[in-house]
């Protein structure tokens, strides 16, 4: 997924955006305004060292502020809040350190406001990114096998994949539990839940009750049909990518069978 559309990660280079900004703030508190201008900004920087600060408090202070400045670095390329200066574009996180040089670039106040600006944008492309997402209602839901082996790919957009993977998976924790590591997957499901006397996992209660006998039927038909009708199609249509509509339902059909499968004893 492209980074700038995870709002996870947006909220997290927001987070690293006010950590600068109260970095920034703490150091400024350790300086005093020059309030040189014109001409005399060449020979003054915008700020100084206040009277009382000890060289080696503001040197952990500038540390800190360092420190955030490179975890806030994506930040305004992210948000492309760059400062014009004398016309190049400044990035104000990257040239901080200038408000305490002579001819800076930038003052303490472009910087701040930048960064109030950079915080607003993040914010705003956070909701864009949430809004965007693929829909996931109820898939955390879903048994973790199949999700588990779904998310990375459904978060990314890539729904067949998704799709054929938990299938994938499914199959081949059915293939360890049964030892049928050598048949394909329809037959696996049809031998797995073959006719009566025959498979080799059964839904749990009294053979000839009529609703284990009718679970037992239907798991018969309904395994294989799935392998055929879900993992098959997904596997096979390569050139034609899925809507999160159908993968979510043939995901549900998935995460039914595991369900089901779970439920199921061994034949012993």
């Amino acid at each position: 997924m492209d980074a700038a559309k995870n709002p996870d990660y947006l909220r997290k280079v927001a987070g690293a955006v006010t950590e600068f900004q109260e970095a920034l703030t703490h150091f400024l508190t350790l300086h005093v305004a020059t309030n040189a201008e014109g001409v005399a900004r060449a020979f003054h920087p915008p700020v100084v060292p206040a009277e009382g600060a000890s060289p080696g408090e503001i040197s952990e202070a500038a540390a800190k502020v360092a420190r955030a400045a490179g975890r806030a670095a994506a930040a305004p390329e992210l948000t492309g809040m760059k400062i014009s200066v004398e016309g190049r574009r400044v990035d104000p996180v990257a040239a901080w350190r200038t408000i305490t040089l002579p001819k800076p670039m930038l003052e303490p106040g472009d910087v701040l406001d930048a960064v109030e600006q950079m915080l607003g944008r993040l914010e705003a492309m956070t909701w864009k990114a949430e809004a965007e997402l693929p829909p996931t209602t109820g898939v955390d839901a879903m048994h973790p096998t199949i999700w588990g082996a779904a998310r990375k790919l459904w978060e990314d957009g890539h729904f067949r994949l998704a799709v054929q993977s938990a299938a994938e998976t499914l199959t081949a924790q059915v293939k360890t539990r049964t030892g049928l590591h050598n048949l394909d997957a329809t037959n696996v499901y049809e031998k797995t839940f073959a006719g009566k006397g025959a498979h080799l996992l059964q839904w749990p209660g009294d053979p000839n009750d009529r609703t284990v006998n009718s679970m037992q039927n239907g798991l018969s038909k309904y395994a294989p049909g799935v392998n055929m009708t879900v993992r098959n199609t997904a596997t096979h249509n390569t050139g034609t990518e899925m809507t999160a509509q159908d993968a979510l339902e043939r995901l549900a059909a998935l995460s039914l069978l595991a369900r089901w499968i779970d439920e199921c004893e061994e034949v012993v």
